[in-house]
């Protein structure tokens, strides 16, 4: 699949309805977005940005008011590849999930934990 397909695929489009739902509200081009298109998305970027690409992880776990988390999980030194100058490429990316899932009326957001949190052994 191409990087426009992929792209296609979670934003959709005018034309067709990728996932295969029926439009919401009778509005053509309104298109659920599934969680799990958005973790592909967000684990495809993570993994093309690092240089452990085989150690991340991605999971979803419910925050505040049924907000969904998608949390990357990656090595320490790996994070600020992630988040980058001033924090531009981790805003970029919540950028373009939260404007996917918001085509749904969802709130979806992105963090970065270092391997260390998710195993839970937090050097003092």
């Amino acid at each position: 699949m191409s990087i426009f397909g992929f792209f296609g695929k979670i934003f959709g489009s005018e034309d067709e309805n990728p996932c295969g739902k029926p439009a919401q509200n009778g509005q053509p081009g309104s298109v659920g977005v599934p969680l799990q298109n958005l973790e592909d998305f967000v684990m495809y970027v993570s993994k093309m940005l690092v240089d452990y690409p085989d150690e991340v992880k991605v999971k979803t776990e419910t925050g505040a008011d049924d907000a969904q988390v998608i949390q990357i999980i990656c090595r320490q030194s790996d994070r600020g590849k992630l988040i980058g100058k001033k924090g531009k490429t981790i805003m970029a990316l919540r950028a373009l999930v939260s404007g996917a899932a918001g085509r749904t009326k969802n709130r979806v957001s992105v963090e970065v934990l270092d391997d260390e949190v998710e195993e839970g052994h937090v050097g003092a």
